[in-house]
């Protein structure tokens, strides 16, 4: 339902600035660097380690006793007759670019939590997370008429404008909402090509709704210029399987449909619509080695994070 200015906040329904910010104690037991607990779906099969930061060229010296021969490049050492080292260091701070997705079609949740609410959290953990790192946090907040953009910062301030975004955005959705032309994935993709530069960690928080063949190659893009975690969030009445005979009338406000599912042709139809778009996102993870993070409605985002990035949860 939506919540009017007097109407007692539901943090199932929606989030504020303050219950993102509460977030940030109990995100410190994560972890979002290459080395991962062994039971961290970033360990998967079919998902590439995270890089992590990447290296500085500082120098070319001589070759001391010590150093490590594969540091020794072979072509200035033969040019000069005497063994050279190219020395490298880590950089300070890595850029992390955080998608989340508050769209009307997330506001839906059929157990606890809506999907909307799910994200922001999720990626509110993430955020906190990444600047306790010392690296670089920002990110792209979209609805279905606005996008906010958040250059990647390593200062507290900047975390706090990106969870204010993350809150004003989810603050507008409600079930009266007219969409008349929502704002495509895609169109975030690609400003997230733009702004990622190479070795940045993008993580996307969406139910993915309007993929196409486009998306694919934009992913791409993105897992291959630096790593890129997807955290797909469904709702069980998304996911779990149609009772057979099930008749029902649903509605936009505006159109309606009749839904049979003893209609073998309308029920071969759901479950495509249904499944296919979870089918596409783990057929591109095997392809081209990138994570997807399965999160629900049912518990927490904080639980579910812990749990699947191999951490206990954390004591009340």
């Amino acid at each position: 339902m939506a919540q009017t200015d007097n109407t007692p906040h539901d943090p199932r329904i929606h989030v504020d600035g303050a219950q993102l910010r509460r977030l940030g104690p109990a995100s410190r037991a994560l972890s979002l660097l290459p080395r991962q607990p062994a039971r961290s779906i970033l360990n998967g099969r079919h998902a590439s380690r995270l890089r992590g930061r990447g290296l500085n060229f500082e120098e070319l010296r001589g070759y001391l006793p010590g150093d490590d021969v594969r540091a020794i490049d072979w072509k200035v050492t033969a040019r000069t007759g005497e063994p050279y080292v190219r020395v490298y260091t880590e950089e300070r701070d890595r850029p992390a670019l955080l998608l989340v997705d508050q769209r009307m079609s997330m506001f839906f949740g059929s157990r606890v939590y809506m999907k909307s609410v799910i994200a922001a959290e999720a990626a509110a953990i993430a955020a906190h997370r990444v600047l306790g790192q010392g690296d670089r946090v920002g990110g792209i907040v979209f609805g279905d008429a606005v996008i906010a953009e958040h250059k990647p910062q390593r200062r507290p301030a900047a975390l706090h404008r990106l969870l204010g975004s993350i809150s004003d955005a989810n603050g507008v959705l409600n079930a009266g909402a007219q969409v008349s032309e929502a704002i495509a994935i895609n169109d975030v993709l690609r400003a997230a090509v733009r702004i990622a530069r190479t070795n940045t960690l993008v993580m996307v928080f969406s139910d993915f709704d309007g993929l196409d063949s486009d998306s694919e190659r934009l992913l791409r893009h993105l897992s291959q210029a630096g790593d890129l975690i997807l955290f797909h969030v469904a709702d069980v009445a998304g996911t779990a399987a149609l009772p057979d005979n099930l008749a029902m009338t649903v509605s936009d406000g505006h159109m309606q449909a009749e839904l049979d599912t003893s209609d073998s042709t309308n029920r071969a139809r759901l479950d495509a619509a249904i499944g296919g778009r979870l089918n596409e996102l783990m057929a591109w993870s095997r392809k081209y080695a990138f994570p997807v993070v399965p999160l629900g409605t049912e518990t927490p985002a904080l639980t579910q994070m812990m749990r699947l990035f191999g951490h206990q949860r954390p004591a009340r």
